[in-house]
């Protein structure tokens, strides 16, 4: 897969500009963010944003469901809907920017050959596939960012891992499953999709997209990843 970056000067405005968001360059992690090596949530992590670590934004893609960010010394690729930027002391998700940012760098995707992405999915053909439900605070998908910056962080009242649980789950691997959907905490695994028992019956854990989570048993809503 190439990646082609289009100059500002090339994007043609698909709506009318949110002011100060459509300016920024910079933007903030909604939540715990993981940071991939391509715009794909089965991109290798090479690390993660902690809530509310401010990025430099680089270009996001023309939908801006992902952007390439760099924080500190790290460079990647980051979830647009779990980044955010401030606005009249609300958050804007850049997710919602898609089509009417026109100061926005766009990269855009051309396939060359068979990219990363294809050869994963291809793989996980015989697999469980499926999608994670981002968690919603009183709001559609997007909110988990507004409510992290209230206050409200979503699992915030779920049962704390103890470190048996944690050991417990990295001495003890389970199969991956691949679901479309960043990996983050808050989201929702679907329902039918196999969980694994913990030391904590309010708990139970998987392995989504290489990354070991717990999720609280009752909901399946992913409540630490354990990195």
């Amino acid at each position: 897969m190439k990646l082609t970056t289009l100059t500002i000067a090339s994007v043609m405005a698909l709506g009318a500009a949110l002011p100060a968001v459509a300016q920024t360059t910079t933007a903030k992690a909604g939540t715990e963010l993981n940071v991939r090596d391509q715009p794909s949530p089965f991109g290798a992590v090479l690390g993660a944003l902690e809530k509310d670590q401010e990025v430099t934004i680089d270009g996001c893609l023309q939908d801006i469901s992902w952007c390439k960010i760099s924080s500190g010394s790290m460079n990647g690729w980051a979830s647009g809907q779990y980044l955010y930027v401030e606005e009249n002391a609300n958050a804007v998700p850049l997710v919602d920017m898609s089509g009417a940012a026109e100061t926005v760098t766009v990269i855009q995707q051309t396939e060359e050959g068979t990219s990363k992405t294809d050869q994963n999915v291809a793989a996980t053909a015989t697999g469980t596939v499926g999608a994670l439900t981002a968690f919603a605070l009183g709001g559609p998908a997007g909110a988990i960012v507004a409510g992290a910056i209230a206050g409200t962080a979503v699992g915030a009242a779920a049962v704390e891992p103890t470190e048996d649980t944690i050991t417990y789950v990295t001495a003890n691997p389970v199969e991956t499953v691949y679901l479309d959907g960043e990996v983050v905490v808050g989201a929702v695994v679907p329902s039918e999709v196999t969980t694994y028992e913990v030391p904590q019956p309010e708990l139970r854990y998987l392995n989504i997209n290489g990354l070991p989570v717990l999720v609280d048993a009752e909901s399946g809503t992913i409540v630490r990843i354990v990195r």
